[in-house]
Order: C-alpha cells, then sequence, then structure tokens
C-alpha cells in the first residue's frame, strides 16, 4: 500500500502502556500553559508525524506522547465544541489523532480508534476534516475499504478550504489509493494528478514520491508493466533521496510487477531484501503483504511447500493486526497450494467460493474473481462439470489478466471434462492470444521469455489434447503455438539512458578486474558482489522498456512443407510429455508424430556427454584415462542416435536437417551424432522462427564495404592471432580488429549490418544470469546484453571460442544466451560451439569452414564439411 502515513509495525504496543489503550500520567501533572511550553509540543508533534511518515511509527508514537505529558492529557476537561484552534486542549487532540496513527501501524488496532475518540472530545471544529481524514485511513489499513473511503471523501471538501496543504495531500493520497483497489483507475490517477500538483507545490519531496508509487498500482491494473516498472523506479529514487524508509515499502510492490511478468525468481530477491528491512522497522502490515507476496513467488517457481508456509504466516500476522480483508487474501493463497497439490479438493472448491463471496463483501473484486475460479477448477477435477460451468458464466470479463488467463484455462479444462475438443482448442488458443498481445507491450527479452510460463499450462492442454489423437498438423500448430514465443515479438532497439551508461560502463570495467585476477589464480569478491548488483540493475533498466505491440502469427504446415520440399530437408520437431520423447517428423511430402523413448534417458546421456567432451578438450590426459573418455563419448552418442535418429532413418535420407530441439537437446553437438555427420544441420528455435527468417533474408551485396567480413581476436587466447589471420588470408578485403583495437565499441560498431563477422575471444556462458554471457576483449566483455544495441544485426556470426553456444531455457522452450541473443537481434545464422573447443583443430575446422563460405556453400553445408576431419567438434549451426 502507498497511501500516507503508511500502514507499519509490529503486533505488539510500545512505550508505556499495553494494547487496552490505558495510560500512566506523565511526569508533568499539570497541562502546559505558557506559549513556550505549547510551541515545544508543537514541536513534538511536527516530529513524530515526520517519524511516522517515515515509516518509523515506534519513534513517532514515542515523542507525541512526550508532547501529550508536557500537556497534562488526560486532564482537559473542555466540553466537544467549544475549543479553540490554538488552544492546549486543540493540539492535544491532534498529537491524539497522530498516535492513533502509530498505534495501527504498530498492530494496536483497538487502541489506535480509543485514541481518534479522546481526540473527538477536544477537537477543534476548523480539524474535522483532518479527523475525518484520519480515521478514514485507519478503516482501510484494517481492511474495511467502503468505511474508510466514505470518511475521506467527506474530509476532502473541507481540507481544500483549510490552509494545510500537507493534509490534504495526505487524503488524496490515500484516496487514490482506494480507487485503485477497487480498479477505478480514471479517478485513482485524477487525485494523483491534483496530489502531485499540490505537493510539488509545496516542497513536499517524499509525497511526490508517493504519487509516483501509486501510479504504478494503476500501471499495473491497465496490464502496462513496463510503465509500472519505470514508476516504481521513479517512486524508490525519490525515497532514497528522501524517505529511506520507504524504498521496502515500494520493493514489495516492485515485485508484485515482476510476478506478473512472469519473473518470480526476480520477485523473491526483491522480496527478500525488503522483508528484511520491514521487519527491522516493525512495519507489520507491509512486513506481512511482503510474505504473501513471496508466497506467490514460491508457488510460481513449484516450491510448494515454501508457498505453504508464507502464507499461512502473512495470514497469521494480518489476523493479528485485525485486517480481515488481507487475511482472507493470505488464506486463498495457501488453498491454491492444496490445488496444485490436488490435496483436499472437496474442501478446496467449498473454501475458496466462501473466500470469493467474503473478498466480494471486503470489496476486493479481483481477488473475489480469482477465489471463485478456484473453485471452478476445484470443482472440474472433481467432476462436478455443471457447478463449474454454472459459475464460469457468472464470471463474465474479468480485469487482471491473470485472471483472464485462468477464466480461459477454466473453460478449457470444461471442454475436456466434457469430451468437447473444439471448445478446449478455442478457450486455449483465445487465452495464448491474450498472452502473445501482453507479451508484445515489453521490450526487454528478459520479460518477453519469462512471460511464456503465465500461459503454460494453457498451452499445455492445448498440446496435449491435441496430441490426443489428432493429426499431425493439429499437433504443428500447437506445437508451434507452445514453443520460443518471444522469436515472434518484434524486438526493440532500446537507446539507453545515461544511468545504464555508466552501469554498463562499470560492470565492464569490474569484469575485467575479476577476469584478469582469476588468470591470475586470485579472486576478487568485492568486484564479483558489485558486478553482480550492476548486472541486476542493467536488467531491470531492461525491464522499463516498451514493447512494439507487434508479433508475427506461427506458420502453418503446409508452409513449412512447401520450404522443406524446395531445400529438400527435414524438420525434427522434439517434445516430450509424460516423461517420453516424442518428435514430429516434417518433410516436404509428410508429417509424422512418434514416440521415440525414455527422456530421462536421452537428458542423462546428453548430460554425459557434454562433460566427457569437455573433460577431453585440448587435455593431455593418461593413456588409459583418455581411453576411457573417449569410449564414453561413444557410448553416449550411440545411445543417443539410437533413440533420436535410428527410428527416423526412412524418413532423413539424404536429406538436409533442422532440427527444433526441446530443453536439455538444445545445447546438443548434433553435428556429432553419427547420422547426422557430414550431412548440413541446422538447429532452429521453432518451425515459425526457421521460416520467418528464410524468407526475411535479403542476399548480401558485397559491393559494399560495410557489408565485408569482420574478424576479430581476442586477448589472452593464444592462437586468436593466428586463426584470424588464415581466415583474413581468405578474405582479403576483410576488417580486422586485433591487439589494442579489438575493444568493445570498435567490435560493436564494426558488427553492424556485417554480412560475415567472425570473434576468436574467450567466451563465457553464464547460466545464471546468460543476459551477461560475454566475450572477452581487449578492454573488457562484450555481454548479450550489448547485441540488443545493434542497429542493425549482423546476417551471419561465427564465434569459435568455447561454451558460448550453450544456452538457458526458460519454460515454453525459451531461449536465453549469447548466441540467442543474435538471433533475436536479427542475426540470421550463428554458429558457436556447445562445448569446449581445442585450440589448435579450431583454427583448421574455422580455415576450412570460411573457404566453403566464401565459395558459396550456405552456413550449415560449410560446416558439415570442414568438421568432417575433426570427429569432436562441438560446433553448431543455429538459425536459418
Amino acid at each position: 500500500m502507498a497511501g500516507d502515513p503508511p500502514d507499519a509495525g509490529n503486533a505488539r504496543g510500545a512505550g508505556d502502556r499495553g494494547a487496552s489503550g490505558r495510560r500512566r500520567r506523565g511526569r508533568r501533572g499539570e497541562p502546559a500553559s505558557t506559549e513556550a511550553n505549547l510551541e515545544r509540543v508543537r514541536d513534538l508533534h511536527r516530529r513524530g508525524v515526520a517519524a511516522i511518515g517515515a515509516a518509523r511509527p515506534v519513534a513517532g508514537a514515542s515523542l507525541l506522547r512526550l508532547g501529550l505529558r508536557e500537556l497534562g492529557w488526560p486532564n482537559a476537561t473542555t466540553r466537544p465544541g467549544s475549543v479553540a484552534a490554538d488552544s492546549p486542549e486543540a493540539l492535544a487532540a491532534r498529537l491524539l489523532i497522530s498516535l492513533a496513527a502509530a498505534e495501527v501501524q504498530l498492530g494496536n488496532v483497538n487502541a489506535g480508534f480509543e485514541l481518534l475518540d479522546c481526540a473527538g472530545e477536544l477537537l477543534a471544529p476548523e480539524d474535522q476534516g483532518l479527523m475525518l481524514q484520519q480515521r478514514g485511513l485507519l478503516l482501510t489499513l484494517i481492511g474495511r475499504i467502503d468505511d474508510g473511503l466514505a470518511f475521506i471523501d467527506e474530509a476532502i471538501p473541507l481540507l481544500s478550504r483549510g490552509d494545510e496543504p500537507e493534509i490534504l495531500v495526505r487524503a488524496l493520497l490515500n484516496r487514490a489509493m482506494l480507487h485503485h483497489m477497487a480498479g477505478r483507475v480514471r479517478l485513482a490517477r485524477a487525485d494523483q494528478d491534483r496530489c502531485e500538483r499540490a505537493a510539488l507545490a509545496n516542497g513536499m519531496h517524499l509525497d511526490v514520491a508517493k504519487v509516483a508509487h501509486n501510479r504504478a498500482f494503476c500501471d499495473l491494473l491497465d496490464g502496462d508493466i513496463p510503465a509500472a516498472l519505470r514508476s516504481f523506479d521513479a517512486a524508490i529514487q525519490g525515497y532514497r533521496e528522501h524517505g529511506e524508509q520507504w524504498v521496502a515499502v515500494a520493493q514489495v510492490e516492485q515485485a508484485r510487477a515482476l510476478l506478473a511478468a512472469g519473473l518470480p525468481g526476480e520477485a523473491a530477491i526483491t522480496l527478500d531484501t525488503a522483508i528484511g528491512s520491514l521487519r527491522r522497522q516493525r512495519m507489520s502490515q507491509e512486513w506481512a503483504e511482503a510474505e504473501l507476496f513471496r508466497a506467490h513467488a514460491a508457488l510460481a517457481t513449484g516450491d510448494l511447500a515454501a508457498a505453504r508456509s508464507w502464507a499461512r504466516q502473512a495470514e497469521r500476522r494480518f489476523r493479528r493486526r485485525g485486517n480481515e480483508t488481507w487475511a482472507a487474501t493470505a488464506a486463498l493463497t495457501w488453498l491454491r497450494v492444496d490445488f496444485h497439490q490436488r490435496r483436499r479438493l472437496a474442501a478446496v472448491a467449498v473454501d475458496a467460493a466462501g473466500l470469493a463471496a467474503r473478498l466480494a463483501e471486503l470489496n476486493r473484486g479481483s481477488d473475489a474473481e480469482s477465489a471463485a475460479l478456484l473453485s471452478c477448477r476445484a470443482n472440474i477435477a472433481l467432476g462436478r462439470v455443471a457447478d463449474a460451468r454454472a459459475a464460469l458464466d457468472r464470471i463474465r470479463r474479468p480485469r487482471r489478466l491473470a485472471n483472464r488467463l485462468q477464466r480461459r484455462l477454466a473453460l478449457a479444462e470444461l471442454g475436456v471434462a466434457s469430451a468437447r475438443r473444439t471448445e478446449t482448442f478455442a478457450n486455449a488458443r483465445a487465452g495464448l492470444a491474450l498472452l502473445a498481445e501482453h507479451r508484445s507491450r515489453f521490450g526487454s527479452l528478459d520479460l518477453q521469455t519469462g512471460t511464456t510460463t503465465l500461459g503454460a499450462e494453457l498451452a499445455e492442454i492445448g498440446l496435449a489434447t491435441a496430441l490426443d489423437g489428432g493429426p499431425p498438423s493439429q499437433v504443428f500448430s500447437w506445437l508451434e503455438r507452445c514453443r520460443a514465443q518471444a522469436f515472434r515479438v518484434r524486438q526493440v532497439r532500446p537507446t539507453a539512458d545515461a544511468e545504464t551508461v555508466a552501469a554498463v560502463a562499470e560492470l565492464r570495467q569490474l569484469a575485467r578486474v575479476v577476469r584478469t585476477a582469476e588468470l591470475n589464480g586470485r579472486r576478487e569478491p568485492h568486484a564479483q558482489r558489485r558486478c553482480a548488483e550492476l548486472e541486476r540493475e542493467i536488467r531491470a533498466k531492461g525491464w522499463q522498456v516498451d514493447g512494439t505491440g507487434q508479433h508475427t502469427a506461427h506458420a502453418t504446415l503446409p508452409e513449412l512443407m512447401a520450404e522443406l520440399a524446395r531445400l529438400p530437408a527435414v524438420m525434427l520437431s522434439f517434445l516430450v510429455r509424460d516423461g517420453e520423447l516424442l518428435v514430429l517428423t516434417v518433410a516436404g511430402d509428410s508429417a509424422e508424430l512418434r514416440g521415440l523413448g525414455s527422456w530421462d534417458t536421452v537428458a542423462e546421456s546428453a548430460f554425459r556427454l557434454r562433460v566427457d567432451l569437455d573433460t577431453a578438450c585440448g587435455r593431455r590426459l593418461p593413456a588409459a584415462l583418455d581411453a576411457v573418455i573417449k569410449g564414453s563419448i561413444h557410448r553416449q552418442l550411440d545411445t543417443l542416435t539410437g533413440i533420436l535418429l535410428a527410428p527416423l532413418r526412412p524418413q532423413l535420407a539424404d536429406r538436409d536437417v533442422v532440427v527444433v530441439p526441446t530443453m536439455a537437446l538444445s545445447a546438443l553437438p548434433w553435428g556429432l551424432l553419427p547420422d547426422l555427420r557430414g550431412r548440413p544441420v541446422v538447429v532452429a528455435p521453432s518451425a515459425s522462427t526457421w521460416l520467418h527468417t528464410r524468407r526475411s533474408d535479403q542476399p548480401a551485396e558485397p559491393d559494399i564495404p560495410a557489408k565485408k567480413p569482420l574478424l576479430v581476436a581476442g586477448p589472452q587466447l593464444p592462437h586468436a592471432e593466428a586463426e584470424i589471420a588464415a581466415i583474413a588470408g581468405i578474405y582479403p578485403d576483410s576488417a580486422v580488429l586485433s591487439g589494442g583495437a579489438a575493444t568493445v565499441q570498435a567490435t560493436l560498431a564494426a558488427m553492424d549490418g556485417r554480412s560475415v563477422v567472425h570473434i576468436c575471444a574467450h567466451g563465457h556462458h553464464e547460466h545464471d544470469n546468460v543476459l551477461f554471457s560475454r566475450l572477452d576483449l581487449v578492454d573488457g566483455p562484450l555481454m548479450a546484453h550489448d547485441i540488443q544495441l545493434l542497429g542493425t544485426a549482423p546476417a551471419h556470426v561465427v564465434l569459435s571460442s568455447c561454451d558460448i553456444g550453450r544456452t538457458v531455457v526458460r519454460a515454453g522452450d525459451e531461449l536465453l544466451g549469447f548466441t540467442a541473443a543474435l538471433l533475436y537481434g536479427g542475426t540470421r545464422t550463428v554458429v558457436s560451439s556447445a562445448g569446449r573447443v581445442a585450440d589448435d583443430a579450431a583454427i583448421s575446422i574455422m580455415s576450412a569452414y570460411h573457404r566453403q563460405l566464401a565459395a558459396g556453400a550456405h552456413p550449415a553445408r560449410a560446416l558439415a564439411d570442414a568438421a568432417a576431419s575433426e570427429p569432436l567438434m562441438p560446433f553448431v549451426c543455429f538459425g536459418a
């Protein structure tokens, strides 16, 4: 929540009394009577309010109680209605009103409202607006949304006529929050705009940050996650300058945006940081909210035990505060865990329906819809189709994207339960279309690939239904709806802002320090930690980039078959279902789906092959060990060939091969398999990507200087200069960057628009942060993140260094890594290694490869011929 003041603290009271509201007499027994004493009390009040506004309710409460003791409260006996605005009684009323907020923040709800009642007996008429807005805020903080809004609505006209703009700003900010919570975005934005004008006019910089925080809520409700993340960034920056204690509050809401973008791991990191701060600040409401969203993050990553624990913890904390609205939301979360575990389904159906009614009463419309949808899905799982269908008919137009997707999923599940395939396909297709539109609003690859997780169940149910007796054309169509969807989004070329440019420059310099230390056998832990911080800052900036809103349609089977016939080639599109590896084989004249065997066996052999190849690469091993390793390599190749290719030999014939892999097969060195040795093989993210790239390819224009080959030799790689010199002999007019000239900026500038780029440099695949997989150049790393800044991607890139062909595969076979970054950016073909490369063999293969390429061979053919003499070189041709 981003109201003012915040809901904060812990469940126990603080200071010199308990939660009952009874107070001891202060040390001073008589009311303050002199102007000096009154001014001292006013100062204590200002400081107390400031402390509460800065999310330090304990300190604020202490200052306010000291002011009350100075006034001799509760000795005041003035009757209501007779208080003058400048009297000690009126000042006592203000202290009590502010102290009430601190008590509610500290979890002492009854004591807080008792204080408001006491203040009402001492209130000056001019302070009526203040009392109304404070009561409205405190009612809101305990979940009584409608009651709170009524009081704030009544307060704002009174405050508008007063001369205390800070109180008006607070009321407008809180009303904007209530409108947002009820889904009234237009009214919320109107209050935010009015609030911002008043705050700017009066130098209230912390409140300007709070307005940005509130705007992010509306952006989220509108489904505009990049805009929400920009607003959160502005709020956090403002808080760091004017109210550091609020940073954690904004981080909790920022994590909600990351969850909505399909990045639960990033959300968990953000929440873990925020929870520590909120615990130290004793901000019990935001602390509980953070725990609840931490449960959502755990649920999204499949850690169901952690999700249940976090949700139960949050629910207990909300109930201790008397906040039944948020407690009901927490209860809904652990019911989701039960559903995912298929535990107590009958109880889930009943309890979720009850929560839906309760949340609707509490004016939490979206949460009520979510609970009703959960009840529907539980009923479907129990076979209660009629009950579920009737309930779904009452949920027609959910506003929140997650609920719209859940409604489509429930309808698709109803189709399965009712044996209505058409209904299943229609709803799964509609849900994925919603998700595609949502994904196209992101300019960040991180978000585009992460969003796929939001539609994973929809994709799964559509594909599973197609696989249950559907023709190959239907299976193909659903495969293309389910995999590598980020490649269908029109990519954005973001303009780096000054902060990002500075962060990238610092990262490059520190990464060079770390790399130099590694080469000298040392570690630089401080530099490594700072590199990790910078990488996350740079990624977070990328999340704020707007998308184009455009995406391409997926390919049809007839279109694909026509292109394959023209080559001729065969496409092998792999998938896994219920632990079995399947393949859809498509040629120019046929399409066939068949099972191949155990996926676990394939995954294990692929892993062992990679480890064995890396162990054998470029090392002088004892003869016996070398024989063991080579024997293991050949066993794994035989196992993989027997499962993956032997059943397909009639379809393979003498055709070229296009592989669309899944999961671990994305990093398999396909050219090493005996059935594919010497045969052109291309690995593509999807059939649609492969076909679209081939159709959009423009022939090179060799007379344009910018199109001539670029050759780059990186530092500290003994064979790099020799390899580049050998290739330069094949291309006499090529541009060469080596030694001190092989800088990041020079390389990026020279890459732009080239027909061929060859880079021989140390490569590093960063599994945990793939956008920062890199090539080491003389002044630091050229990172996958940098590729998106190219104006025109090079048509063909060869990366002859180790590991840089590896990828991280997210849900929906979404790829990330250096090679993938080039393909996303528009590069037609990338030749890179799926494992370590022996230096001497690399020179031989790369020279032979470029001779073939210069003679007119297409890349896959050139690589197949060049690698024929080196049986264990794991180069792969990716793309088209």
